[in-house]
């Protein structure tokens, strides 16, 4: 079986990605988010790394990320990592992929419909499947998979 990390930030993109848990429950799994009061509630009994923040434009976090991610991910050994965002996302995607070959599966947010995230923009080049919720995000993703909205 399949061990899957799912990386987000906490509020609405842990959310968002809590919404798949008929798909991601059957899955040895672990997460990685920000210690804070939703993700506490949410993840209760889950098995949960936390993450610096905050990651907006912040090079020291994502240093602090960057050597979180080598640790967790040399622990965990995951075969998918999966994401619906923000920042945290980066630092895990990229050691991921590159240093210890993990498959790599990124859902680009409801909300930005006509623009991109940033971490859309920085994980992009290297996901193994990048999914669109909107028809109108090809413009910015060309190789995205249009799935439709997942809540």
């Amino acid at each position: 079986m399949a061990k899957i990390m799912l990386v987000t930030s906490s509020g609405g993109h842990l959310f968002h990605l809590y919404q798949l848990k008929k798909w991601w429950e059957k899955y040895d799994r672990c997460w990685v988010t920000f210690q804070k009061v939703d993700a506490l509630s949410l993840l209760k009994g889950e098995k949960v790394y936390f993450g610096y923040f905050p990651t907006n434009r912040n090079i020291k976090n994502l240093i602090r990320n960057t050597f979180l991610a080598f640790k967790i991910l040399r622990k965990e050994k995951p075969d998918l990592i999966i994401s619906t965002g923000a920042g945290l996302a980066v630092p895990f995607f990229w050691v991921g992929k590159l240093f210890f070959g993990a498959k790599l599966v990124f859902i680009e947010v409801i909300d930005r419909i006509e623009i991109p995230t940033l971490t859309g923009k920085l994980v992009y080049p290297i996901t193994d499947e990048f999914l669109l919720q909107w028809e109108e995000q090809k413009k910015s993703y060309p190789k995205g998979k249009v799935i439709g909205v997942i809540f």
